[in-house]
Order: C-alpha cells, then sequence, then structure tokens
C-alpha cells in the first residue's frame, strides 16, 4: 500500500511518486486533522478526538483518501518520544509529594483491578493472559491531557479535588514508565522460570545502569551544555540541541540497553527539567512536540478498523465499560477508604473514566511486540474515542451524583465537604492589578509592583513560574487567561488595572475584550509585535499599547544621541520615531 489515492475507480497511488509519502500524509492529514480538531473543539470535546478520527478517514480501512500505512508507525514512534520527552520535563514530585498518602496507594490499587478485571474478560474470550495483561494496563492508566482540559472547564484544577486527581495520574505516569520495561520481559519466549527470571535481573540491571548513568552525567553534562549553547544567541541552534538531547537518549537507550525509546524519551525530559532553561527547552520545542503529537494520534487513528463497532459491538461495551465504571468506582471506593471526602471520590472516578494516550504507547508496544492482536488494538482505540467523548458529561453529572450522595446520607446540601476556600481560587480582590503573563517582561513588571506596594495577581500557563511567587503569598491562577474559568478567579470587576504581557495576539485581543465587558472603564495596557496588532488594539480596545521592535528603536535611538552629545525632541519630528501618545504613528500607516 503505496502513497494517497483518491477514489475507488484508479489505483490507490497509482501516479504518485512512493518518495513523495510522507509529504503527502502531512498535505492531507495535518489540514483535516485541523479541521477535525477545530469542530471538535466547537462541539466542547478535546481535540484528541478530531485527530483520531482523522487518522480513521485516512487509514486503510475507511474508503476515499488512504495514507500509507507503513508510515504510521514511525510516525507515531517520533510523537511517542517528544510526548514522553515533555512528561519528563514537566515531572513534578513536589505535586506527587503533596497528594502521595491518596495518590500512591489509590492508583496502585485502582490499577490492578483495572488490569485483572481486563484479564477476567479477555480470558473469557479465549485471549493469551499476556494480551490480557497489556490490555489492563492501556485501560488503567488515563490521559493527563484530557484530564487538566476537563479539570480546567470544570474550574476544579486549583482545588484539592483536583490537586489529588492530577497526583493519582502522575503515579499513572510512572507506571506506564515501568509498563514499558516490563512489556518487552513479558515477550520474552521461553518456557523456563529460571530463564525468564535471569531475562528479568539482566532487564532490570540495564534499565537501572541507564537510569543512573542518565540521571547522573546528564544532570552534568546536559545544563552546562545548554548554558554554552544559549550564549551563542542561536535560537535554532538551542532548539536542535534540545531535540538532539531527547533523540539521542532516547535512540541510545534502545539501541545499548534494549529498552523502549520512550522510556530514554522520559529519562531525557527528567535530564532537561532540572535544567535553568528547562523552561525555555520547553517551549521552544513546544510547537515541533505539538505538531508531532497530532502526527501521532493520527497514525494511531489509521491503524483503527471501524468494523469492529459491528463485529464485536459486546467485547466493546465491556471495555467501555472497565474503563466509564470500575475504574470510577473503584476510585471512589478508596478515596473514601482512605478517609477523604467524597466530592474528592467523585472528581477522580471521574478524572479516571478516559484514556488517552499513554494508552495508545503500551498499546503501539504490545503490538509491535505480538503480545497483542489487532483486535485488542482496535478495542483500546475505540474505547479511547468513546470514553474522551463521554469524559465532559462525566464531569458535568459531579454535582447530581454529589447531591444525591448526601440525600441518601441525610446530609444538608452544604456538608462541608467542599474544599477549604485556601485551597480552591484566589479569595476575591479589590483595586488591584490583574497581570496576565509572568515570562521575561511580566516577571519586571511584578517586581516593580513589589517595590510599589500595589496588590496583583499573576495568570500564567507555566505551573514552575508560578511557585515562588505562591511561595510569598501573592494570588496566583494556573492556567490559560482565555478560559473562562480562568477569567472567573481574577475579579476583574473591581480591577484597577490589567496588564496583558503574553506574547500570545489572540490571548490579548480575548482579554482585552473581557477586560471591557466586566468593567468598561477599566485601563489596559498591552504588548504585541506588529503594526496590525497595534493598530487592531488601539482602536480603543486597550488604553496603551506596547509594541516591542518601536520601544526598544526609541530607547536606542535617545542612548545613540546621549553618546553623541545630541539632543533629539520627540514632539518636532513625530515622523522620525513614533511616541504612544495617542494618535497613530506616520510609519505604521
Amino acid at each position: 500500500m503505496a502513497g494517497i489515492g483518491f477514489g475507488s475507480g484508479r489505483a490507490r497511488g497509482a501516479a504518485i511518486p512512493h518518495d513523495t509519502d510522507l509529504i503527502l500524509i502531512l498535505s492531507v492529514a495535518l489540514p483535516l486533522a485541523f479541521v477535525m480538531g477545530f469542530i471538535a473543539m466547537r462541539l466542547r470535546l478535546p481535540a484528541i478526538v478530531g485527530y483520531l478520527i482523522t487518522g480513521i478517514l485516512v487509514g486503510p480501512f475507511t474508503p476515499g483518501v488512504e495514507a500509507d500505512a507503513e508510515l504510521a508507525p514511525q510516525l507515531a514512534e517520533i510523537g511517542v518520544i517528544l510526548l514522553m520527552f515533555g512528561v519528563g520535563i514537566h515531572f513534578s514530585l513536589r505535586d506527587l509529594m503533596d497528594v502521595r498518602k491518596v495518590a500512591i496507594p489509590g492508583a496502585v490499587v485502582q490499577s490492578t483491578v483495572a488490569t485483572l478485571l481486563a484479564v477476567g474478560i479477555t480470558q473469557l474470550w479465549g485471549w493469551d493472559v499476556r494480551s490480557g495483561i497489556v490490555v489492563g494496563f492501556a485501560l488503567s492508566v488515563a490521559s493527563t491531557v484530557v484530564l487538566l482540559r476537563a479539570l480546567i472547564d470544570a474550574d476544579l484544577l486549583d482545588t484539592a479535588h483536583g490537586k489529588v486527581a492530577v497526583g493519582w495520574l502522575i503515579v499513572e505516569d510512572l507506571f506506564t514508565v515501568l509498563a514499558l520495561v516490563f512489556l518487552p520481559m513479558l515477550a520474552h519466549d521461553s518456557s523456563g522460570d529460571q530463564d525468564i527470571a535471569m531475562s528479568l535481573v539482566v532487564t532490570m540491571t540495564k534499565v537501572v545502569v541507564l537510569v543512573v548513568g542518565v540521571l547522573w552525567i546528564g544532570a552534568k553534562l546536559v545544563p552546562l551544555l545548554l548554558v554554552q549553547v544559549s550564549r551563542t544567541g542561536s535560537r535554532e541552534l538551542f532548539t536542535l540541541a534540545v531535540l538532539a538531547i531527547a533523540f539521542g537518549i532516547a535512540f541510545g537507550s534502545a539501541q545499548f540497553f534494549g529498552v523502549s525509546m520512550a522510556l530514554g524519551a522520559f529519562l531525557a525530559g527528567l535530564v532537561m527539567g532540572d535544567s535553568d532553561l528547562s523552561h525555555r527547552a520547553a517551549e521552544e520545542n513546544l510547537p515541533m512536540r505539538n505538531a508531532f503529537s497530532v502526527l501521532f494520534f493520527i497514525s494511531v487513528g489509521m491503524l483503527f478498523d471501524p468494523a469492529i463497532l459491528i463485529e464485536e459491538p459486546i467485547e466493546l461495551v465491556l471495555v467501555v465499560a472497565i474503563v466509564m465504571i470500575g475504574k470510577p468506582l473503584a476510585a471512589f471506593a478508596l478515596v473514601g477508604a482512605l478517609g477523604h471526602p467524597a466530592r474528592t471520590g467523585l472528581v477522580v472516578g471521574a478524572g479516571l473514566a478516559q484514556i488517552g494516550e499513554f494508552s495508545f504507547i503500551l498499546a503501539e508496544m504490545g503490538r509491535g511486540l505480538d503480545l497483542l492482536p489487532d483486535e485488542g488494538y482496535s478495542l483500546i482505540l475505540a474505547a479511547a474515542i468513546v470514553s474522551i467523548t463521554l469524559n465532559p458529561m462525566v464531569f458535568h453529572l459531579i454535582p447530581v451524583a454529589e447531591a444525591f450522595l448526601r440525600r441518601r446520607r441525610g446530609e444538608p446540601e452544604d456538608s462541608g465537604e467542599r474544599s477549604p476556600p485556601e485551597e480552591a481560587y484566589p479569595p476575591p480582590m479589590q483595586g488591584h492589578v490583574v497581570l496576565c503573563g509572568y515570562g521575561r517582561v511580566g516577571g519586571l513588571i511584578a517586581e516593580v509592583l513589589d517595590r510599589a506596594g500595589t496588590p496583583y495577581i499573576v495568570v500564567e500557563r507555566d505551573r514552575g513560574r508560578l511557585e515562588p511567587l505562591r511561595a510569598r503569598g501573592i494570588p496566583v491562577v494556573q492556567g490559560d487567561a482565555v478560559e473562562t474559568s480562568v477569567q472567573n478567579q481574577l475579579s476583574l470587576a473591581d480591577a484597577r488595572l490589567l496588564i496583558l504581557a503574553v506574547p500570545d495576539p489572540f490571548a490579548v485581543r480575548r482579554m482585552a475584550e473581557v477586560g471591557r465587558e466586566l468593567q468598561p472603564g477599566l485601563p489596559i495596557v498591552a504588548r504585541t509585535h506588529s503594526a496590525a496588532e497595534w493598530r487592531y488594539l488601539e482602536d480603543g480596545r486597550v488604553d496603551d499599547t506596547v509594541l516591542a521592535e518601536y520601544e526598544l528603536g526609541r530607547a536606542m535611538v535617545l542612548r545613540a544621541l546621549h553618546h553623541l552629545g545630541l539632543e533629539w525632541d520627540d514632539r518636532s519630528e513625530p515622523g522620525v520615531l513614533p511616541l504612544y501618545d495617542g494618535s497613530s504613528p506616520a510609519s505604521l500607516q
């Protein structure tokens, strides 16, 4: 099956050169993924659903456009490496330790229950025990991406319940890493227990040597290398260094230690996360990681056979039941047994009622090791699509389920099971400054506000940047400023000033509109990098707009004239270098 063909009236790929297969996949699949992802988001579904459907549409099992399925595993492998690398960079041991007493035992027991359920039903189907274990591993781990999106949409991310759910998934992520080590051993074709035990010892020894070597040597070399590269001032060289480290360690781990490249990529991310430049590394790598993550989901969809929905509906219902009923009930019972409120159990259970990217990674590896039949792979993918699609509805049922439990126990509506106020959102504020963005620009602004004694609240997506502020008692909100759930926490109607220091023009536009809606007279200061965006914002949408390049040029001119012993009157020559006095600079027309 080569190339991409259209329709059924000609041989697929007959007039298309074989060496353009990858280009054609990118040309057809990415635009279609954009359309399907956009439609999914408009329907308030995760974009992952759109990407998976794209893969199904261009796969070999559906009519019309057909992509080269032989390229799918390679694209998926690249996506896995970048996904696991990103998980390693953002892995937070602190988040895990904060909720370790419930997340660690809960995740261990819940994963065991899900795996045993999967082994049980696959035994009824006559499958090998090893296939059931792979299915169980894949069904036991939920998608961190889907969970975070659901928690944000439900205004639960910064609550005590949301923190437990996130910590729970961190433990499951670690299980995934261990499973990536265990699956090759499970595929060991030996009938002797002694040989299996020896293989286990050898494999675990290799893993220990790899982990210690990468973390010890990498912790010394990687930060030093990144500092030296950053001093060159070359952005593309820095990006190349990050990718070289990720793929180099991933490939070396597989080539010399016989483990999966996904495990090597995770270790590379851990090493990168210890560097002072980890935030920059994550930002520089983000566009490529996002692009190949999309290709990963497309590739997974290409390997899915929709016929299983008709041919084996009972099997699919059972698999979905494990994900959306078995796992949530087990989690709810465990959280209650560990002494936590019912609402925490409901939030954790709802968050676990789906499977996603790590399930695909495990299923793909099991398929490659001949541990999982194609039928099992399709069942896992179908369960993922169904559970991800229905997961937002599960979160909407949390208040209903909570009210039902209270009525059963005869408790009043306000039973005190909600999170303490200090654990949930920042307290309501008045006369404060809302600062969106805490990068290099936002950090300077915050420093000035601190010195002036002006109260402010910070909005930032990067959790690592917020931890020092949170430790100092400064109100912070983690998330994207364009999200309604984030905006609701900022007390914009009572704010004194809104500062938009984020580089994303879409976020700047949206926040400016929200600020005007909630408080028409709210002063707004924004940054921008383009003349077109400057004109848009200056048209009554914000009070002051800072165009970075012009402000930089103005400052350099003033300093240059100072060294030359000259003076320059800005007002006498407004066309030379514009000042932002409310008029439109001539050079921007």
